[in-house]
């Protein structure tokens, strides 16, 4: 697999439009803002599939790229589940009082080709619910 030479934004928006409450959508008040003040919008992508937490997990484990880690920081894509890694001291009604959704995946995009990372998710999304 091709290593790139872009930062992780590059990737993370590759195919995909940036999520309506990121810095990146061009529908919040803050875009013109971030536009001046960013290069790119940020390599994190945080997404609900259909389902519960066993869906989650199910996605999760079902990626080949990323690596499983709360530190979501690293050179390589890294891909985790908020509700029982990031806030797992916290009772299901106290994440969704925050937000923090069972069914949450964060992902964030490292230097590998946005293709592959790609082709990726959507192998371990059909994996996941290929019997549900």
């Amino acid at each position: 697999m091709p290593m790139r030479r872009r930062s992780p934004s590059s990737s993370s928006g590759t195919r995909a439009s940036p999520p309506s409450t990121t810095p990146g959508c061009r529908r919040i008040p803050q875009h013109d803002i971030a536009q001046k003040q960013m290069r790119g919008f940020g390599g994190v992508v945080s997404f609900e599939v259909k389902g519960d937490l066993d869906a989650a997990s199910r996605t999760v484990d079902a990626c080949r790229i990323p690596y499983i880690a709360a530190s979501l920081g690293g050179a390589e894509s890294l891909i985790e589940q908020p509700a029982i890694m990031s806030f797992y001291e916290l009772t299901t009604e106290e994440r969704l009082e925050i937000g923090i959704k069972d069914n949450l995946i964060r992902y964030a995009v490292g230097i590998e080709d946005a293709d592959d990372l790609i082709a990726d998710v959507a192998q371990a999304l059909d994996r996941a619910f290929s019997g549900a």
